[in-house]
């Protein structure tokens, strides 16, 4: 009977005695090009450096093995995939709820919450909710998330055209900025900030 001798394929590529092949196309510490040497002479040059052969193009004829440090690369590695993970940025969707009637006052108070959320790199979502016989005039809704989307323009523009669901009117504004550049500008503004606040306390 055989045995399934097929596993897992490593991601970690082969260093060191793990390689096998008669020659590689050398690059040194510094990547400076050293070029084709024999196997023993590259695992030699590794020995007196205090490095690591690491086959860094495995697909290429020979294949390309560099000298480096591999513990600190891959603990380098780890902690670059760790920040990007950080700085990745989710879009939130944001949701605001109006009535077809609203008054003025109330109007712009939702509508600053709307170029806030926007600002931020969220989408919001505009529900307008119809009560009793509101419900037949769909046409104030409509017209009520035009002049938002109109008002609002210059941070976003409409993802989802306005549709009726149930007793509700539904409307998607995107942000015109993506979120990291939303989140970068917020850091700049902060560190300036704190920047004046330190040039304005006096000095002892």
């Amino acid at each position: 009977m055989r045995r399934n001798r097929g596993g897992p394929i490593s991601a970690e590529p082969r260093i060191n005695d793990r390689i096998r092949v008669p020659e590689v196309r050398l690059v040194g510490p510094s990547g400076e090009q050293v070029g084709i040497v024999p196997l023993a002479k590259a695992l030699e040059l590794a020995q007196e450096y205090d490095l690591d052969l690491v086959e860094v193009a495995a697909t290429a004829r020979p294949p390309v093995c560099k000298l480096m440090d591999y513990g600190k690369f891959k603990y380098e590695s780890a902690m670059k995939a760790r920040e990007a993970r950080k700085n990745q940025a989710h879009t939130v969707i944001k949701e605001m709820k109006l009535r077809p009637k609203i008054d003025p006052h109330d109007y712009d108070t939702k509508k600053g919450h709307v170029v806030r959320f926007l600002k931020q790199g969220d989408k919001v979502k505009i529900t307008i909710m119809f009560r009793g016989r509101e419900q037949s005039r769909p046409e104030l809704g409509y017209r009520l998330l035009q002049r938002l989307a109109e008002d609002v323009q210059d941070l976003g523009f409409v993802e989802s055209n306005p549709k009726q669901d149930g007793r509700n009117m539904i409307m998607v504004l995107g942000p015109h900025k993506k979120k990291t550049e939303a989140m970068a500008e917020a850091r700049q503004a902060q560190a300036a900030r704190k920047a004046e606040r330190q040039q304005g306390e006096p000095r002892s």
